[in-house]
């Protein structure tokens, strides 16, 4: 049963967005209008200090008028590496420097809306280098034991999918333990 698109048209297009409205056939030759998201893919990252604490932002999301933690993930240059973007990203929004990234997981966090998606690497170190540059990105920053991830999403405090995907990947196998 696989979706056949006959048509997009754009309803909405800026730097960041296209939303469009798609002409998509589905089972018995049905037809359906169908709303999708188009992003640029982003890149983030899980840093651990080495004995059992990753870094996490407390932030504030508009959107769903939200308190949680959250791990660094932004958008790719034109060009850039997601490995490097994720380094930047991790620069920008908390002011430590990752130690060597690996990869960790890729995930599509709306994929019944949206094609964005997401290269989430994972550092066992990190070098505090100075204030955020980007002082708006977060409320404060935790490094947050890892053996607490189920609690904080139990409690609400992790809620963003992205994190909550790369966080509980990381819990489940054990990466940090390394």
């Amino acid at each position: 049963m696989c979706w056949t698109v006959h048509s997009e048209k754009p309803l909405y297009t800026d730097e960041w967005l296209d939303i469009r409205l798609a002409d998509v056939e589905i089972t018995g030759g049905r037809h359906l209008s169908h709303r999708v998201i188009r992003s640029a893919p982003g890149a983030g990252a899980a840093v651990l200090d080495g004995e059992g604490n990753v870094l996490l932002m407390w932030r504030h999301r508009f959107i769903t008028d939200t308190w949680g933690y959250e791990i660094p993930i932004g958008g790719i240059k034109e060009g850039e590496p997601p490995k490097d973007a994720a380094a930047r990203e991790v620069e920008e929004e908390t002011g430590w420097r990752p130690g060597p990234l690996r990869p960790l997981l890729y995930t599509q966090p709306s994929s019944g809306i949206s094609d964005s998606e997401h290269h989430i690497f994972v550092a066992d170190s990190a070098e505090y280098i100075g204030e955020p540059e980007e002082d708006w990105e977060a409320e404060r920053l935790d490094w947050v034991p890892v053996e607490r991830i189920p609690d904080l999403v139990r409690k609400r405090e992790l809620v963003s999918g992205t994190s909550m995907n790369a966080l509980l990947y990381l819990y489940a196998t054990g990466v940090g333990d390394r």
